[in-house]
């Protein structure tokens, strides 16, 4: 009789889509804040553009990254879901 086998998730529980979404993220807010040094206080980069990128990255990417959900690989060596094959 076949055995159902659980893996447990791992202290980070986000999937290869998750931490794509989140390093676009961190990469749009790191951005951000060198246009935000970059430049007299007044300039285009600093009071236009910055914000712009912080804000999407903060209130736009980051809960796409949190929220996106990722399909279950299957793995090698799980049973198929049906009926088991009994002996």
């Amino acid at each position: 009789m076949a055995r159902k086998v659980e893996q447990k998730a791992g202290w980070f529980p986000f999937g290869p889509e998750n931490r794509k979404w989140l390093m676009i993220a961190i990469a749009v807010i790191v951005v951000g804040y060198i246009f935000l040094s970059i430049g007299p206080w007044d300039s285009f980069w600093s009071l236009t553009l910055a914000p712009i990128l912080l804000g999407a990255g903060y209130f736009v990417l980051l809960p796409v990254a949190i929220l996106v959900k990722n399909e279950p690989k299957k793995r090698k060596g799980q049973p198929a879901a049906g009926n088991p094959i009994v002996d």
